[in-house]
């Protein structure tokens, strides 16, 4: 990310009474889109890799950008009316960028939680497998073969990646 969408251009109460403001809030809010949009790609691409370590490292850079983003668009919402009579193409250009992320943000939220469903299953599955083999096997009042639930010790799980 550049220094210029690194440093917010006005207050965020501050109206807009100018194209050149419009421009200024409207480009630093598309470098800031464009700067977030880069970090999620990046992000999407490493976890469908299984490159999960290194999608990891992406969290604090993303919630930056994020805090921008939010605090841009803000901005944009409280200078909405301005910039539909006076700067109309760039309005249009931010939600043709939205819209842009806003599909790009539903792939990578897809992709997390697929890499999350299949994380869970194995370690469900791993669990479940060494229930299976470290329990006693044990016969019911039926005759049916079954394990002693009370004697599976926990699974331990290092959170780290």
């Amino acid at each position: 990310m550049t220094s210029a969408a690194a440093d917010h251009p006005q207050a965020a109460s501050a109206l807009i009474t100018s194209f050149a403001e419009a421009a200024e809030v409207a480009g630093h809010f598309a470098q800031v889109m464009e700067a977030l949009i880069a970090t999620v790609e990046e992000e999407t691409n490493l976890v469908r890799a299984g490159r999960s370590r290194e999608a990891a490292a992406l969290e604090q850079p993303k919630g930056d950008l994020a805090r921008l983003y939010m605090a841009d668009a803000a901005r944009v919402k409280e200078c909405r009316s301005y910039l539909r009579q006076h700067a109309p193409d760039l309005l249009k250009d931010l939600h043709e960028r939205h819209d842009m992320f806003r599909a790009l943000l539903q792939i990578n939220l897809t992709v997390l939680a697929t890499a999350h469903a299949v994380a869970e299953g194995l370690v469900r599955g791993v669990s479940g497998e060494l229930a299976r083999k470290l329990s006693p096997q044990t016969y019911t009042a039926h005759g049916r073969n079954a394990a002693a639930p009370a004697t599976v010790p926990p699974m331990a799980v290092s959170r780290r990646l």
